[in-house]
């Protein structure tokens, strides 16, 4: 594989940078992409990189999440866990996609999934995260079931043991379950996602005793009882639009805003790492570069075993 060149920014010179390449090599199924320009947006960064950590952990790193559903079939974008994927991330593909696609030379040269994990790389670049080489080759899935969905993505109230199960099923190690985490420095999340951990957490505690005492203060104000669940709040309360490690050092102090976060740090296989990595940016960094590209090796389609789609949203 042919591994994309220099560091990249997110926008449609995406589509111009394969569509070069892609004439000079029209024999390879890969391509090395310059320097990307992109409109950084607060929810276009957290949008594309969620929406390929949910399409890789469902039937593998093919764009099947980016179908939409028919009369005939109800696809994965239509499952309860994926119906809050902002519209943002689908835009990017869709719009790379039809640039690309706009020159003869390069229509159904690149498929949906590598676009999507190119934009991934470049959106963490634009949060001022680490650059890294993104390979290429991927073909696009040729199915996309809300059923297949049941199960294999994480939940907010997860606990390390779950985590783990889960990540596992995709060749991913704990180290690396703990650094894709992070993710979450990024974006939003709706109040209806925290309220069992500020209101009713169990028979003994209303607030979680794990919550930092200020943030819960914090959180109740921003979602008191009768607010409309769809109001949003950041996720790190710090560095809401940086990909950072202050991730890790929230979670020492009780500021993980999920249950899944803040379990990294009170369970004791895992604290080690986020005490590491608290205080080691580099090593973080490495961390999430080693991770994003075992994730992006996940249930890869080659061959017969994908095609490139024409539109992204739809088989051809």
């Amino acid at each position: 594989m042919i591994n994309p060149d220099e560091m990249a920014r997110l926008g449609l010179v995406l589509a111009m940078a394969l569509c070069l390449t892609i004439s000079v090599f029209p024999d390879t199924t890969t391509a090395q992409l310059n320097t990307i320009s992109t409109e950084k947006t607060f929810v276009t960064i957290p949008a594309t990189l969620r929406l390929f950590f949910h399409d890789c952990f469902v039937n593998g790193c093919d764009a099947s999440v980016m179908i939409q559903s028919t009369p005939n079939n109800k696809a994965e974008k239509d499952h309860p866990d994926n119906v809050s994927l902002a519209g943002d991330g689908f835009d990017v593909v869709i719009k790379a996609k039809k640039a690309l696609d706009a020159i003869p030379s390069c229509r159904n040269k690149v498929s949906c999934a590598d676009i999507l994990a190119l934009a991934t790389r470049d959106v963490v670049v634009a949060a001022e995260g680490p650059s890294y080489p993104v390979e290429l080759g991927r073909r696009d899935g040729l199915e996309s079931t809300a059923a297949s969905v049941h199960g294999n993505l994480p939940g907010p109230n997860d606990n390390v043991d779950k985590l783990n199960k889960l990540f596992a099923k995709n060749k991913l190690t704990q180290e690396d379950m703990i650094a894709l985490s992070a993710a979450h420095t990024l974006g939003f999340a709706h109040c209806s996602k925290v309220f069992n951990r500020i209101y009713n957490f169990n028979r003994t505690h209303i607030i979680d005793p794990t919550l930092n005492k200020g943030y819960a203060k914090d959180l109740r104000l921003a979602c008191p009882k009768n607010v409309d669940p769809r109001i949003a709040i950041n996720i790190d309360p710090i560095t809401p639009k940086k990909l950072d490690n202050i991730y890790f050092r929230n979670l020492q102090q009780g500021k993980g805003l999920f249950t899944s976060d803040q379990v990294l740090y009170t369970n004791r296989r895992s604290r080690p790492t986020v005490d590491s990595w608290a205080k080691n940016s580099a090593a973080f960094n490495a961390a999430f570069v080693k991770a994003m590209t075992k994730l992006g090796r996940v249930g890869v389609k080659t061959g017969h075993n994908g095609n490139i789609r024409r539109d992204c949203g739809a088989f051809n």
